[in-house]
């Protein structure tokens, strides 16, 4: 069974918003903005961790999701040529072993790593 993911991005939380809020003045809004009062720290060692691999953070959210066991298609919105550009770039990012668990230590499942423990 294939299974595809809505808003892989976390509402924008895994696209860079950090980077967005400090340099660009944008503010955080909707799901995001919930989400990261608590989340700061991982938000900020994911994008560390981008910053490290040379990607941006949409792409890699969309990566990771793409090197997960039954995941056929993540469903994106791109609002931009940019954002449409990034996820396609996705496609090429290729994540290793050692990636793909530095990534589940930074955002661990409810039961475990992904993705058997996203499936309720």
């Amino acid at each position: 069974m294939g299974v595809i993911p809505w808003s892989p991005l976390y509402g924008g939380l895994l696209g860079g918003i950090l980077r967005k809020t400090e340099q660009q003045g944008r503010s955080a809004s909707g799901r995001a903005a919930e989400a990261l009062p608590k989340l700061r720290p991982q938000v900020q060692d994911y994008e560390s961790f981008c910053d490290e691999l040379g990607e941006q953070p949409a792409d890699v959210a969309l990566a990771w999701l793409l090197h997960q066991q039954g995941v056929t298609a993540p469903i994106i919105g791109p609002r931009t040529i940019g954002h449409l550009d990034g996820a396609i770039r996705a496609i090429d990012i290729k994540l290793d072993d050692k990636a793909l668990g530095r990534l589940d230590q930074i955002w661990p499942g409810p039961g475990g790593p992904a993705p058997a423990a996203y499936a309720w």
